[in-house]
């Protein structure tokens, strides 16, 4: 069975003590390929780093909006720059983590929507699809697209809207990211979601080292979860493992042009 995370943070200092042994172990549970998403501007030589030690790891980079107190007005020119420089190279796969986060009522949500925006631009110029953080923000989200058109779609990450929500994204090219918050028991509304959403619209991922699944409580989560997280989400879809692998695997495929 093979696997693709499509969304993860191994950058994040959480794994320098063991980063390469959770690849290694990674891959012997399936997981061959996974993104690792820049979210502000200081960590993405880093990023960049990390996957040029490993061809089976992907960047994405992005000004995430739960950072946009850190973002300076350059970082945006900046982030142009990188993608443009890195534009065609294998290991180049999205721009992203960017969106909209109405959870968290500190950020400013006209500046957050500008550097959105912005971002958008910068993905259809650079021919990528983008990466997107969407929290109790649908809405404001679904109707930008609808204005910025983007080519290559993307990927709504942790995906917890309706099915209504659901569809429009899919209308709008965008495969629909379901990781751990899935899995517990108390995620009532998702699970009636999960059980109606196409097989051709879902992708798979973590959000290492966050948003750990119910059979691992309060640890970090892992790209080694991924196998653990499929086999849960197929039971609430009502499909095997190896049904929702394939999907996913060829949806991540679709979006990444792999």
């Amino acid at each position: 069975m093979e696997l693709i995370d499509t969304h993860t943070h191994l950058d994040f200092p959480d794994f320098d003590i063991d980063r390469r042994e959770v690849l290694a172990h990674s891959r012997q549970l399936g997981v061959q390929r996974m993104v690792v998403l820049g979210v502000y501007q200081q960590n993405w030589q880093r990023l960049w780093d990390l996957v040029q030690t490993d061809e089976g790891l992907f960047a994405a980079f992005g000004l995430h909006p739960v950072y946009l107190d850190e973002h300076r007005p350059a970082d945006l020119t900046e982030l142009g720059d990188w993608l443009s420089r890195l534009h065609g190279h294998r290991q180049l796969c999205a721009v992203g983590e960017i969106g909209l986060d109405y959870f968290l009522e500190q950020l400013d949500r006209e500046h957050q929507q500008r550097l959105f925006e912005a971002q958008l631009k910068l993905a259809v110029d650079v021919q990528l699809p983008a990466l997107l953080h969407v929290r109790r923000s649908h809405a404001a989200v679904i109707a930008t697209l609808k204005r910025i058109r983007l080519p290559r779609g993307g990927i709504i990450h942790a995906f917890a809207g309706s099915l209504e929500e659901a569809r429009e994204y899919i209308k709008l090219g965008f495969k629909l990211g379901l990781g751990g918050a899935a899995t517990w028991p108390q995620a009532l509304r998702m699970h009636k979601v999960l059980a109606q959403l196409p097989l051709e619209a879902v992708v798979l991922e973590t959000d290492s080292p966050d948003m750990a699944p119910v059979m691992y409580p309060g640890q970090r989560n892992s790209p080694q979860h991924l196998p653990d997280i499929c086999s849960a989400l197929a039971e609430r879809m009502g499909i095997s493992p190896l049904l929702l692998a394939e999907a996913s695997t060829r949806n991540a495929c679709d979006v990444f042009n792999w």
